[in-house]
């Protein structure tokens, strides 16, 4: 049996997911965006991460566990989306990705948005 993550409680809207992916396909048309959680991690400890995607259909969940921890303890939003398949494919992948994380944005007003949209949502739980 399939185990809600801690993490996903935090719902994001459809419409807030869409306008994030959207920023992620726009990066990775760029070459701003790290895919994996082993490199989306390296991003987030080393201060470059802007924005993290992390998939929440990941199983065992435990693989990507740590990222919104990380992300928090950084100061990084973190973008909880619905599958791996969305998140690959934003980044540009054949395959569905963990996660994933934008390094640089062109459009940073669309980054502000996102990120406080995301700490509303984390405020009113």
């Amino acid at each position: 049996m399939m185990s809600t993550p801690f993490y996903a409680t935090v719902q994001v809207p459809s419409e807030l997911e869409e306008k994030a992916l959207a920023l992620l396909r726009s990066a990775h048309e760029s070459g701003k965006i790290r895919k994996g959680t082993n490199e989306t991690t390296k991003a987030v400890e080393r201060g470059t991460a802007k924005l993290v995607f992390v998939a929440l259909d990941v199983q065992p969940p435990e693989v990507v566990a740590h990222l919104p921890l990380l992300c928090d303890d950084k100061k990084i939003p973190c973008v909880f989306v619905s599958t791996k398949k969305k998140v690959g494919e934003a980044a540009g992948l054949d395959v569905g990705a963990a996660a994933a994380c934008v390094t640089e944005v062109a459009n940073k007003d669309a980054l502000t948005e996102i990120a406080n949209t995301l700490l509303s949502l984390r405020s009113k739980k």
